[in-house]
C-alpha cells in the first residue's frame, strides 16, 4: 500500500538518521524501521532521499515526513551565506556594528572583541521614519522616501533584505508599507515585527539579519525536497523550540530551523522522561560533529530566548540546547597545553582514519576503535567497513609524543573528551542553581551510549538510561512530537490596573496567528490546543520569567505564581510592581506516535567476546551482547550492540534492559 509510512529524519554531520513508522490500525501496533547514512553537505535532498531507500520505501509510500537539519545553522556559523541589506530606521544604521559593550573573551587581548556584523555598514540603509516605544508615528514613512530605498536596492546586488525598523513590535505600520513597496525588488525580504516581534534593538535587528542571510539557503533547499517529495502538506520541518511546523511557515522563517535536529532529540527525551517517571533528566547526544546537553525538569525542557551564533545573537523561543565541538568526528590535538579534542571535525568526507575514506587525523571515534568499543566486523551506514589498523596508525604518533602506548593514548582522548562533556553539563545544571548529581543521564546520538558510563561516573550521576533507537533518537523525535507554531510578542503591561478587555483582545490575535499555518496545513482548529506564557519581571528588572497563565486571566494568580517562580529560580520574592513584558503563545496539535522499538531488519548476532582496554586494566576479555535479545541483567564489562549503536558497560557497573528495549545502566554505588 502507498502513503502509509511517517517518516523522520535527524541531517547531521556525520550522518542522516531515519525512522520510518507505519501504524497497522487505530489501537497500535505496526512496523518500525530505521536506518542510517553517510550525510551530503552539499546534497542534503540526496541524502534524505538515499536514507528513506535504505528502509525500503520511495516517496510514494510516504505519508508524513518530518525533518531536524543543522543546515542552516552551519551555514551560520560557517558564514556560507548571500549578500544582505539592512534597512533600519535613519540614525540606527549601525546598530550591528555597535551591538552590546561585550568582549568575546574578557582576559584575552589577542582575541577580537567581538564578531564583525553581519551586514557591512555599505550595505546599510537608514530610512527616513521614526516611531517612539508606544508605536506613535513622529516621522512619518513617505513614497518618496520608500522609493529611494527601492532605487538604492536595485543598485546593491542584494539577493536578501532585512527590515528592522526602531519600535516596529510596538506598530508595524512602517514595516508593512516597506514590504509592500519593495514586493518583486528583492528575491528575498523579512522584517523584524515577524521575525522577532520584541523590545531589544540590537537583538531583533540581528535574528532579522540572520534571518534574511538564511532565506535563500532554505527556500531552495526546501523547495528542492517539495519537488522530490510531493507529499503537500504532509511535508513538515522540526522547530527549534521542539516542535513541527508546516514548509511555508518555515520559508518565511527559516530562523525556526536553527539547531532543530539537537531540539527532536531533546523533545523525544522529555516524553520518554514523563513516561518513566524521571523528574530530572540531563539529555547527552553525542554525534559525529558535537555533543548537544539540556536539562528536562518535571518532563518539560528548559527553553531560552536567546543563542549566540557565530559570536551574534539569535533571539527566538527555543529549546536550551548547549551544544560542544566535542563529536565522534571531533579532531584530536596535542598542543603546548596538552590534548584537546574539537572543534574542528573530520565530518562524513573524509571522516574519523577508521572509516577508511582517507581520514589522517585522529579523531574521538577512533580512539574508541582502538579501545576495542567498535565492533571491527560493523558496516556503518551500510557502505563504512571500520579499519582498526587506520586508527591505530594516525593515535600512534599521540602516544608517542606523550611518551606512552596507543591503547594509552586512546583512553588519554576519552578522558580528555569526558571532561569537555562534563564542563557543559555543568553549564546546564550547576550554572542554572540544579544539582547535576540528582539527574538521570539519558544517552543518545552514535557516541553518546559509548561514552555515557564514563562521563556519569566523571561527572557523579547515578544512572544512565540509553533508550531505543538512541542512535536515530533524533530523527525519532521528529515523528513523536506535537505539531506546533509558537508566536512571541513584546506587550509591556502594568499587571496592576490590567486592562482584562484589550487583554484578551492581544491574546486572541497571537492565538490567531499561531493557528494560521497549523489550519493551512490540515489540521481541524477543534484539534489544536493553545498553551499561554507571559514573560514577567519587576518593574525594574531588563531579564524576564516565563510564568504559564490560563485563560481568561486572572491577574491576582498570574502575580502569586510569577512570585513563585522568582522564588524558586533566585530565592526571593518582593512586592514591587510586576509588568509583563512579552506573550508567548502556542498552537499545538498534539502527536500520538508512540516511542516504538524499531526493528533494524537485520539477523541478530550471537553474543561473542573480544578484548577491549579499560582504565586502570588494561586489556579485558569483554562480552560482547546483542541487545536486541538481551534478557535480566549484565555485569560490566560488557558491550551492547544492535545493528546501529553501541553501549559500553564499563567494569563495576551493571545493565538490565526493558521490554520497550530502552538500557539502564547504575554504578557500583547506585
Amino acid at each position: 500500500m502507498r502513503g502509509e509510512w511517517d517518516i523522520g529524519t535527524d541531517i547531521g554531520g556525520t550522518f542522516t538518521d531515519i525512522i520510518a513508522v507505519r501504524i497497522s490500525s487505530p489501537l497500535g501496533g505496526g512496523e518500525t524501521r530505521i536506518a542510517k547514512v553517510p550525510s551530503r553537505p552539499a546534497e542534503p535532498v540526496r541524502a534524505m532521499l538515499e536514507a528513506l531507500a535504505a528502509v525500503g520505501l520511495s516517496a510514494g509510500d510516504v505519508r508524513r515526513f518530518v525533518h531536524g537539519t543543522t543546515r542552516v545553522t552551519n551555514a551560520l556559523v560557517e558564514e556560507r551565506l548571500p549578500k544582505v541589506a539592512l534597512v533600519a530606521t535613519e540614525g540606527f544604521e549601525d546598530v550591528l556594528e555597535i551591538g552590546r559593550y561585550r568582549r568575546r573573551e574578557l582576559y584575552r587581548l589577542d582575541v577580537p572583541p567581538k564578531a564583525p556584523p553581519l551586514v557591512p555598514a555599505i550595505l546599510c540603509f537608514g530610512l527616513r521614519e521614526r516611531l517612539d516605544h508606544t508605536g506613535k508615528v513622529l516621522r512619518p514613512l513617505d513614497d518618496a522616501e520608500l522609493d529611494r530605498l527601492a532605487a538604492w536596492l536595485k543598485g546593491s546586488g542584494v539577493e536578501s533584505v532585512a527590515v528592522s525598523l526602531l519600535h516596529a513590535y510596538a506598530n508595524p505600520a512602517h514595516e508593512r508599507m516597506v514590504a509592500e513597496r519593495l514586493r518583486g525588488v528583492v528575491p528575498h525580504l523579512c522584517v523584524s515585527h515577524e521575525v522577532n516581534p520584541e523590545a531589544r534593538e540590537y537583538e531583533r535587528a540581528s535574528s532579522t539579519a540572520f534571518n534574511a542571510a538564511a532565506m535563500p539557503v532554505a527556500v531552495d533547499y526546501l523547495t528542492e525536497l517539495e519537488e522530490r517529495l510531493p507529499i503537500g502538506a504532509g511535508l513538515q520541518v522540526f522547530h527549534s523550540a521542539g516542535a513541527m511546523v508546516p514548509v511555508p511557515a518555515v520559508k518565511k522563517r527559516p530562523l525556526v530551523m536553527a539547531a532543530s535536529g539537537p531540539a527532536a532529540g531533546v523533545s523525544a527525551s522529555a516524553r520518554l522522561a514523563r513516561e518513566l517517571g524521571r523528574p530530572r533528566v540531563l539529555t547527552f547526544d553525542m554525534g559525529g560533529t558535537t555533543t548537544d546537553v539540556c536539562l528536562i525538569v518535571d518532563g518539560q525542557a528548559e527553553m531560552t530566548d536567546t543563542r549566540m551564533i557565530g559570536g551574534r545573537p539569535l533571539r527566538q523561543p527555543m529549546l536550551a540546547v548547549h551544544s560542544i565541538g566535542a563529536g565522534g568526528g571531533s579532531i584530536v590535538k596535542l598542543g603546548p597545553g596538552g590534548l584537546s579534542v574539537g572543534p574542528e571535525s573530520a565530518g562524513s568526507e573524509p571522516g574519523p582514519a577508521c572509516y577508511g575514506r582517507g581520514g589522517t587525523k585522529a579523531t574521538i571515534t577512533d580512539a574508541n576503535a582502538v579501545l576495542g568499543y567498535l565492533d571491527p566486523e560493523a558496516r556503518l551506514g551500510d557502505t563504512i567497513q571500520l579499519d582498526v589498523e587506520a586508527a591505530r596508525r594516525v593515535v600512534a604518533p599521540i602516544g608517542e609524543a606523550l611518551g606512552m602506548g596507543v591503547e594509552e593514548a586512546a583512553l588519554g582522548i576519552l578522558r580528555v573528551a569526558n571532561a569537555a562533556m562534563a564542563r557543559a553539563l555543568r553549564r546546564v545544571t550547576v550554572e542554572r542553581g540544579v544539582d547535576g548529581r540528582d539527574c538521570a543521564l539519558l544517552a543518545f546520538g552514535g557516541g553518546g551510549p559509548m561514552h555515557a558510563a564514563g562521563l556519569a561516573e566523571m561527572y557523579g550521576l547515578r544512572e544512565v538510561i540509553v533508550p531505543a533507537a538512541s542512535s536515530a533518537f533524533s530523527a525519532l523525535g521528529c515523528l513523536t512530537a506535537d505539531f506546533s507554531f509558537l508566536q512571541q510578542r513584546t506587550v509591556r503591561l502594568a499587571l496592576a490596573g490590567l486592562d482584562a478587555v484589550g487583554f484578551l483582545a492581544r491574546v486572541g490575535e497571537m492565538e490567531a496567528e499561531a493557528r494560521g499555518p497549523l489550519i493551512a496545513n490540515g489540521v481541524e482548529p477543534e484539534g489544536i490546543a493553545m498553551e499561554h506564557v507571559a514573560l514577567m519581571r519587576y518593574a525594574a528588572q531588563s531579564e524576564a520569567t516565563p510564568v504559564p497563565f490560563a485563560v481568561p486571566l486572572d491577574p491576582a494568580v498570574l502575580e502569586a505564581d510569577f512570585h513563585a517562580r522568582h522564588r524558586q529560580l533566585y530565592g526571593y520574592a518582593t512586592n514591587e510592581p510586576c509588568v509583563i513584558e512579552a506573550l508567548r503563545v502556542q498552537a499545538r496539535k498534539p502527536s500520538t506516535v508512540a516511542l516504538a522499538r524499531p526493528d533494524v531488519g537485520r539477523p541478530v548476532r550471537a553474543s561473542r567476546v573480544r578484548d577491549c582496554v579499560f582504565p586502570g586494566l588494561g586489556k579485558v576479555s569483554t562480552v560482547i551482547l546483542p541487545r536486541e535479545t538481551m534478557a535480566g541483567a549484565a555485569a560490566g564489562p560488557a558491550i551492547i550492540e544492535d545493528a546501529w549503536s553501541t553501549t559500553v558497560v564499563p567494569p563495576g557497573w551493571r545493565a538490565r534492559g526493558d521490554a520497550m528495549g530502552n538500557l539502564f545502566l547504575t554504578g557500583s554505588d547506585a
